[in-house]
């Protein structure tokens, strides 16, 4: 019905409804709504409250919502005013919404143009060369550390693995242990201890020791600079060796290999060639020391070699079997001579090795009696804790008590063990601040060349190897005071930050380096200037040259003027004297020998220095076999009940 129709029917209602109004006094009219359902229209005489209560009730509302609205009436709605009679608008229904065709087209083409910008602009990124932080090239510690590293590869005996990298070594050793008609048992293995060939058990074990600790505590490092495998391969060729050296399965003995092969200037041969007699000197009794030293050793291993389960306990095992007998009697003197080669490693005390091996067997373990043995004020007053001395606070293969001060105050430091332990585990942690006090060049306990070396040797020879200890525990400790939010130590009255202690330990290493009057690296290998004739047989003689079987063979190689024919990277020669004097001279060990102890500790240091992170790994990494110091509190108690 059109507008006209609606009115003229409005009209007809109206004429009607004065004609028809009479009884009822009101009349509704009911009219066809275009809507849809009828169209109620009320008389003029309504009133609005009517009209009110009407509206609540609207019979054509209600009708819709059971009756669809046609395509027409769709697009009357939703036309604009004035629209009717037009081309009808298309719309497309999203289900809750109702959108105009043409909007909708839009509104998809610009979200598919988005994605394309969005997918272009990945593709450039993606091709485009970032403009990264250039990464730093290697700093001259992690240089030299991957260099000192190879001078074990060097000094390997035994079968030699194929990827050892050192091309003018080959198996030697073959019969070490089995040629010697006393023993008779295979000692196959280990390390060289210098240029002679023979193998020392002491030096050896504490060489493994301070290996083990330097990954202990900085295995990320080592990680790092890609060399924490090879790290662990060495020590694991070492440690191998060391239990070959005494029964290992068994749970008591009472001897140890102490030495294989013997020392002559006379006989001059690679040791891919010997063919004379490599006696084993066997350790009976009295060798408490060098005992409780492969026990350190071990047991160290042992904490470094976790992930390996049936390994560690292997290690651990037979590091009891060792310290059962080392610490059967620490009130006297028990100690090691080298027996048949009375200059080489001759200890002076034992117990400062039964206050270290106590150290890292308690760790290794968590038995509380290595550590009463660490702790007891007696033994550490025999090892010359409280007297001081020339030797006091030079760390090597003879003096391990700085090393256990050190570790003992780690101790203190991060796991508090308390009571009974807490007295002379402060003592040590003093101690230790007071060699940390005499490293530095403003106190005179010990000299230093013009150069600035440290001499921690009084003159002696071959002092490069009490450098790199002394710097590997500075080092060391102010990770410590730093992991612990210690800012730093007093010496006296007078207050030094953490950070003292590095900067000794770089310069003593810078100078190693390179940074000295000669401007020459003693690390072999290390710089372009480096010592060319090193006190070592295998470097010294060519591996095609003769090979003659008699000990005369290569001594032309020994005396001859010319640099070695063999590089031994990665060497550190004994040093300097104590006036920066240096003779690079194949025939003077004192200048030009290099030693495993001596390496280990440049090693420790080298990794301690190395990368743009300071800090030790983990405070509490060694603690792993600890047991809780103190007892877990009890249980709450069970809720109340009525």
């Amino acid at each position: 019905m059109g507008l006209a129709n609606w009115a003229r029917s409005g009209g007809e209602s109206s004429e009607r409804s004065r004609l028809g109004r009479g009884a009822a006094g009101r009349m509704s009219m009911y009219v066809r709504n275009p809507w849809g359902g009828p169209l109620k229209l009320h008389a003029d005489s309504a009133t609005d409250d009517d009209r009110s209560r009407n509206l609540d009730f609207d019979p054509g509302a209600l009708s819709m919502t059971s009756r669809q609205l046609d395509e027409t009436q769709k697009s009357w709605l939703l036309a604009a005013p004035g629209s009717h009679g037009k081309k009808k608008t298309k719309y497309v229904d999203l289900g809750c919404l109702l959108v105009s065709h043409k909007l909708f087209l839009w509104i998809v083409g610009a979200v598919v143009v988005a994605a394309a910008l969005a997918g272009l602009s990945a593709v450039v990124v993606k091709t485009v060369p970032r403009h990264h932080r250039p990464v730093p090239p290697p700093d001259n510690y992690t240089l030299a550390l991957h260099k000192a590293l190879m001078f074990f590869n060097a000094q390997r005996s035994g079968p030699i693995p194929k990827h050892n990298n050192v091309s003018w070594r080959g198996n030697s050793g073959m019969r070490d242990g089995l040629s010697d008609q006393s023993y008779r048992k295979s000692l196959v293995g280990g390390f060289y201890d210098a240029g002679d060939a023979i193998k020392f058990t002491f030096p050896a074990s504490f060489a493994m020791t301070m290996l083990s600790w330097s990954v202990i505590e900085y295995s990320a490092k080592y990680e790092a600079a890609g060399e924490l495998h090879h790290v662990k391969e060495i020590i694991r060729w070492g440690v191998d060796y060391l239990l070959k050296t005494f029964n290992s399965s068994a749970d008591t003995t009472d001897n140890i290999v102490a030495q294989v092969g013997q020392g002559s200037s006379y006989c001059w041969m690679r040791p891919e060639v010997i063919n004379y007699p490599r006696p084993v000197a066997i350790c009976r009794d009295k060798c408490s020391d060098l005992m409780a030293e492969t026990a350190a050793a071990l047991a160290a291993a042992s904490i470094v070699f976790k992930d390996d389960s049936a390994y560690s306990k292997k290690l651990i095992h037979g590091a009891s079997t060792l310290w059962k007998f080392a610490s059967k009697d620490i009130r006297h003197k028990n100690i090691y001579t080298g027996q048949r080669d009375a200059t080489s490693y001759n200890s002076t005390s034992n117990f400062d090795e039964l206050i270290w091996g106590g150290a890292w067997m308690y760790l290794a373990t968590g038995n509380t009696s290595c550590l009463s043995v660490s702790t007891d004020p007696k033994l550490a007053q025999r090892a010359g804790a409280f007297r001081g001395g020339p030797q006091y606070g030079v760390l090597n293969w003879d003096n391990k008590l700085p090393g256990a001060q050190v570790l003992l105050s780690r101790l203190r430091l991060f796991l508090s063990p308390g009571y009974p332990y807490e007295e002379i585990l402060g003592t040590f942690h003093k101690q230790t601040a007071d060699i940390m006090c005499s490293y530095l060049p403003v106190f005179k306990s010990f000299n230093r060349t013009k150069g600035g070396l440290i001499d921690l040797n009084h003159g002696n020879p071959s002092p490069l190897q009490h450098v790199v200890n002394a710097a590997f525990l500075a080092t060391l400790y102010a990770d410590y005071l730093n992991a612990a939010d210690i800012p730093g130590w007093y010496c006296g009255p007078d207050f030094y930050p953490a950070g003292a202690l590095r900067d000794f330990a770089r310069s003593q290493i810078d100078y190693i380096l390179g940074r000295n009057p000669h401007r020459m690296s003693y690390v072999v290998g290390f710089g372009s200037e480096y010592p060319k004739r090193v006190h070592h047989r295998g470097a010294s003689i060519p591996k095609n040259g003769e090979r003659r079987h008699d000990c005369k063979g290569g001594r032309k190689w020994r005396d001859s003027k010319k640099a070695n024919p063999n590089t031994i990277i990665g060497a550190m020669v004994a040093g300097p004297d104590k006036h920066d004097g240096f003779r690079d001279v194949r025939s003077d060990r004192n200048y030009t020998e290099p030693t495993l102890a001596g390496n280990a500790g440049l090693v420790a240091v080298l990794v301690a220095l190395s990368g743009e992170r300071t800090g030790v790994l983990d405070k509490n990494t060694m603690f792993s076999s600890v047991p809780a110091m103190f007892p877990d509190p009890p249980p709450p108690p069970a809720p109340w009940k009525p």
